[in-house]
């Protein structure tokens, strides 16, 4: 079983390759945002997996740290977004 879960953690860490490769082939900032989400969650997949097959309980909480930083980083950049002049308010006034 171990073997098993030390593959699909290889599996993981090669799709997450593959798709940051795509998305930061562009150089848009939400193609930036989609590359540190894909991070995000492909390693608390991948940290989650090798917690199980090592056996090794602490290395949850460095994912559970991952996740929460994945999400710390997303309302970041909704909110740098919201401080963007150009972007209507919720009366429909701009800035």
């Amino acid at each position: 079983m171990h073997s098993f879960l030390f593959g699909a953690a290889v599996f993981i860490l090669g799709a997450i390759a593959v798709g940051l490769l795509r998305v930061l082939g562009s150089r848009q900032a939400a193609d930036c945002m989609m590359a540190a989400q894909l991070m995000g969650t492909g390693g608390v997949a991948v940290l989650l997996l090798l917690a199980v097959a090592t056996e090794t309980p602490p290395i949850v909480d460095v994912a559970l740290m991952l996740a929460l930083l994945a999400a710390f980083a997303s309302v970041a950049f909704v909110g740098g977004l919201r401080g963007n002049s150009t972007m209507p308010t919720n009366d429909g006034a701009r800035k």
